[in-house]
């Protein structure tokens, strides 16, 4: 098929016209070139100035098949080809043709593009194309000044010739699925592997000497093994190779295109500050230190009820109650009994001796919790009381009463209970794993359903020396102040406490496979291999773990399909890597 040349086309005749001229006039070189298409690695070198030139107008004929290619305009792309087999086979003239290896790789491209340039079809338009990469992409890899601004793409829906391609440009443009899947594809690098005939493309055989090869086996149905190729007699599904070294080291392969399929990700381990954060479920609960009880030394009956409800908030030296007690009472009588003895005594030739009787009768009292402003009302009254006010010893909420009005109370019978709430305690239930983490005096964030928006900064003031039976968990003890009585005794809480734990090394959750006691994580290796690797955790920060042994600082480990490519591993390893 042959095509009228276009204005960009004869411009870029006449450079290689030029280039050819150049060397005509003595300007030749003979540069070192890659020994074969095929190879893995390629090393660096610089192409002669002519050569260079040349090939630089070649892979712009090249880009001129590739665009139309990924707009889905096969007309354009096989117009374009004819100029990319003229282009080829005139650098393989540059310099009296490069002996063999350059010459032989670049006439070998120069067919495939005249091959394109034939296409009845963009399917076959395409796979000619890949053909052209293949041949092209190590010629292009051996000099940095043509590689190094171009960019390599990798197509993983290629399962039908080569899938790699190369274009200028960062934004992806895939040429062999067109506007079907234009971004379809990877960037990965400008290695080359050995071409494979059709049929082992489909059946995605890997790479591989044949004395290289352990078994056969089938993806679905690891137990089946064979030293033959062939099909799995469960499946029937094509039987996929497992080399030597991937029994006995673990080591296995995942290319670009694969690794695009299952969504696989990889992930640095690294070296950084970790604070974990503790949450956990706290309640409100009374300060114990700030609970009083009011009871009686002595027995007695109720009178007049001050503090007569539960939740009355009272006041130290506030009466509580009235009390009618004979023992009190006949207290009283002996106390102004020996003021009276003691005025006497203050007339006669001992006036000092009935002073320790007014000092006994006065302890009396005293130890029945009478106040010193009671006795000295007695004292200047001269008159015992019936009724005895019995005051709260400290301010507070009443929060239990035990008493009615005109009950009879006994000795040592709780008859209130007073708490204070100017501070109170959030108990928090730790789990057991996390409890060695928390200090007293740490500090601690509390927050409450009902008040979004607002937190209470506090410190553990106490870390219970036991573990809840039934939960197996422990327990904290956070002291607040509550001014504002916000904080109402059992209410919930939600507390949150954060640890700095200094630099760790740390890597994903999702990187971690479980199998029985073992922790796992596979290590990417470069250039697509693959190995489990066992590791130690510590603790979980976040989404991270903790890494005590294992991996360094800077390994790649996989972070995203791992489920896949433990199969993978499961599959071709040997047993005793899991």
């Amino acid at each position: 098929m042959k095509h009228a040349m276009t204005l960009p086309e004869t411009a870029v005749v006449l450079v290689l016209v030029a280039v050819v001229a150049a060397m005509a006039c003595g300007r030749s070189a003979d540069p070192d070139i890659p020994v074969a298409p095929t190879a893995a690695e390629h090393p660096v070198q610089e192409y002669s100035a002519e050569i260079a030139v040349a090939l630089e107008a070649a892979l712009t004929a090249y880009e001129d098949v590739r665009e139309p290619l990924a707009q889905d305009r096969l007309e354009e792309a096989v117009s374009s080809a004819s100029l990319l087999g003229s282009s080829l086979r005139m650098v393989a003239e540059v310099g009296q043709a490069p002996p063999g290896r350059l010459g032989a790789l670049l006439d070998e491209a120069a067919r495939a593009a005249e091959s394109l340039a034939e296409s009845a079809d963009i399917s076959a338009a395409r796979k000619a194309f890949g053909e052209v990469s293949r041949l092209l992409i190590p010629v292009v890899a051996a000099d940095s000044r043509l590689s190094g601004d171009r960019h390599v793409f990798a197509c993983p829906m290629v399962k039908d010739g080569f899938n790699k391609w190369m274009q200028p440009s960062s934004d992806l443009e895939n040429p062999f699925m067109g506007q079907a899947m234009p971004g379809c594809g990877d960037e990965t690098d400008w290695t080359v592997a050995a071409p494979l005939s059709s049929s082992e493309l489909e059946s995605h055989v890997e790479y591989a000497h044949e004395g290289d090869i352990s078994h056969y086996t089938c993806s679905m149905h690891p137990s089946v093994q064979r030293q033959e190729p062939g099909t799995c007699p469960i499946c029937s599904m094509d039987l996929v190779p497992v080399t030597r070294e991937e029994v006995t080291t673990g080591i296995f392969t995942v290319d670009a295109g694969r690794r695009q399929l299952i969504g696989v990700r990889t992930t640095a381990v690294q070296r950084r500050p970790v604070r974990m954060k503790i949450r956990a479920l706290g309640r409100v609960v009374y300060d114990e230190t700030r609970l009083t009880d009011v009871s009686l030394k002595y027995r007695g009956w109720i009178g007049k009820l001050e503090a007569d409800r539960t939740g009355q908030q009272v006041s130290k030296g506030e009466p509580l109650f009235d009390l009618y007690s004979p023992e009190l009472y006949s207290a009283q009588e002996e106390y102004l009994a020996a003021l009276a003895s003691q005025s006497a005594a203050k007339d006669t030739s001992a006036p000092h001796r009935s002073d320790y009787l007014v000092e006994a009768a006065r302890k009396r009292l005293r130890l029945w919790d009478l106040r010193d402003w009671q006795i000295d009302q007695l004292a200047s009254t001269r008159s015992p009381l019936e009724y005895i006010p019995i005051v709260s010893p400290v301010s507070g909420f009443v929060i239990e009463k035990e008493v009615v009005q005109g009950a009879a109370v006994e000795p040592g019978r709780r008859l209130y209970r007073i708490a204070g709430l100017d501070r109170i305690w959030i108990e928090a239930d730790i789990y057991e794993s996390e409890l060695p983490l928390i200090e007293v005096g740490q500090q601690a964030t509390v927050s409450l359903p009902y008040l979004p928006g607002k937190r209470f900064l506090g410190r553990v003031g106490f870390v219970y020396p036991y573990l809840e039976d039934t939960t197996r968990t422990g327990r904290i003890r956070i002291e607040l102040a509550n001014e504002k009585l916000e904080l109402r005794p059992d209410m919930f809480a939600d507390v949150e406490l954060t640890i700095d734990l200094g630099e760790r090394l740390v890597v994903p959750e999702e990187a971690i496979l479980y199998a029985g006691p073992r922790r796992l994580v596979f290590l990417d290796l470069g250039e697509g291999r693959l190995r489990p690797q066992e590791i130690e955790i510590g603790i979980k920060s976040g989404n991270e773990f903790e890494v005590l042994a294992g991996l360094d600082e800077g390994d790649v480990v996989v972070s995203s399909g791992n489920f896949l490519i433990a199969a993978e591993s499961r599959l071709k390893s040997a047993e005793g890597q899991w």
